[in-house]
């Protein structure tokens, strides 16, 4: 059974609309359909109700006429003659209770049908095609001592023709008013979707550039003001995500740059110059310890972008990963690591603590004048890490927007930068729980403390 409906399924899905503009018509066609077929019938039917209570009442007039020829005062029913008795006797029976008096000429086998509607009495109709569409009526007359019975018969071929001329006009009426109903539907609907096709262009639009235009700001209807706020959201959240591409892009490439420095200097250096066979292992290692950071650092921030910093297990101890990230990034030798304790540990993972602490490390040896000093302690509330330089520090005014991305205090300063280090390094630290923060109060130089969850 599903074999043979699924064939029914799949044509009626290829027939339907592909367009809700063809869709809304059709349904609007539909619903006119069933509604003027449901007025056609009734109209037809009380339109032939009508007719038919007509030829009823021509037939009762027709039989009063007959009855007055009747006379049943005496001890016999007679049939009067009066004038003009060939209209009157035409299609009419004239019954003394059961006894036919009087038929019309050549009645055939409809006085079988004029006796039964006599013996059966009363005023009655009845509806027969013995010759043709025939309508009879029967008038019981009773002024005296005896009863007699007039029965009349009309021609419906008339009414009928009538009716049938009326059941064309208003299926030709039914076939005007249908197609103009799907012709103003579809009108009305385009004009009624026209503001949803302009909408939907401009989001379209407005989506590929990143624009700031929104449909909240303009006057729309109920139900296009719901789909205005809807465009508005899925355009917001597109323009997050094309920032958060573009910010995931720009740190890949802060961070990687230091790395794919060192293999190409290493590469260079190696191919300009000899080596001794220790040499070549020094740069293979030294190159392999650059792919590594590299790797580290994709998965680093890969990780955060996709919001699994929180729960990435793992320990670091502190004073050997800064240790580590030092000989990494080549710092000079005025660069000096301390700590408190030689067993800290932060509640994070290693190549985290690296990606925090870098940003910092690099600016503070990029400004430094002559020292660099990494400090980490144990406070009440953590781990703090601090990295402090002698160099010129940050202008006050720049203080607040520090952090802010592709932010630089001052973009000509000759120093190769994006300003997305610190940002970075923020946003990493507080996905883990921690925090960056400037001290403005430092001087001279520049301070960073980096606080972290104690492990």
């Amino acid at each position: 059974m599903k074999d043979v409906h699924r064939p029914r399924a799949a044509l009626l899905h290829r027939l339907a609309p592909r367009t809700l503009r063809g869709r809304l018509s059709l349904l609007a066609l539909t619903t006119a359909t069933l509604l003027m077929l449901v007025l056609t019938v009734a109209f037809n039917a009380v339109a032939g109700h009508r007719l038919q209570h007509q030829a009823d009442d021509e037939l009762r007039t027709r039989a009063a006429a007959v009855a007055t020829t009747v006379d049943t005062s005496g001890t016999t029913v007679r049939v009067l003659e009066t004038s003009h008795d060939e209209i009157l006797d035409t299609n009419v029976w004239i019954y003394a209770g059961r006894r036919l008096l009087e038929e019309p000429p050549n009645a055939g086998p409809l006085t079988r049908v004029a006796d039964a509607l006599a013996r059966r009495g009363g005023q009655r109709c009845l509806t027969t095609d013995v010759e043709g569409p025939l309508r009879l009526c029967s008038q019981p007359v009773s002024e005296g001592e005896r009863h007699a019975t007039v029965v009349t018969a009309l021609d419906l071929s008339p009414y009928r023709s009538s009716a049938d001329t009326l059941l064309l006009g208003s299926l030709a009426l039914d076939v005007v008013m249908l197609a103009c109903t799907y012709a103003l539907t579809r009108l009305a609907v385009g004009r009624a979707l026209r503001p949803v096709r302009t909408m939907t262009d401009q989001a379209t639009q407005w989506s590929a550039v990143t624009s700031e235009e929104r449909f909240g700001s303009e006057r729309h209807p109920a139900e296009l003001a719901r789909l205005g706020t809807s465009l508005d959201a899925i355009l917001d959240r597109i323009r997050t995500l094309l920032r958060h591409e573009r910010q995931l892009t720009g740190e890949l490439s802060h961070e990687l740059r230091t790395p794919l420095s060192r293999i190409i200097a290493e590469l260079d250096w190696w191919g300009t110059h000899p080596r001794t066979a220790e040499q070549t292992r020094a740069s293979h290692h030294v190159i392999a310890d650059a792919a590594e950071s590299m790797r580290t650092i994709c998965d680093t921030l890969l990780e955060d972008a996709r919001g699994n910093t929180l729960t990435a297990p793992g320990t670091a101890e502190v004073l050997p990963t800064l240790r580590h990230l030092t000989e990494a990034l080549g710092a000079p030798g005025h660069v000096t690591v301390a700590t408190d304790s030689p067993r800290l540990v932060a509640a994070i993972p290693p190549a985290l603590l690296e990606r925090i602490v870098s940003p910092l490390l690099t600016n503070a040896c990029r400004y430094a004048h002559s020292t660099v000093a990494i400090r980490a302690y144990r406070a009440p509330d953590g781990v703090r890490v601090e990295v402090i330089d002698d160099g010129p520090g940050v202008p006050p005014p720049f203080a607040v927007r520090l952090f802010e991305p592709g932010r630089r205090a001052d973009p000509d300063d000759g120093h190769a930068g994006a300003g997305l280090g610190l940002p970075l390094a923020r946003r990493l630290a507080r996905s883990a729980g921690g925090e960056v923060a400037y001290d403005p109060g430092h001087t001279p130089g520049a301070r960073f403390v980096v606080e972290l969850p104690a492990g």
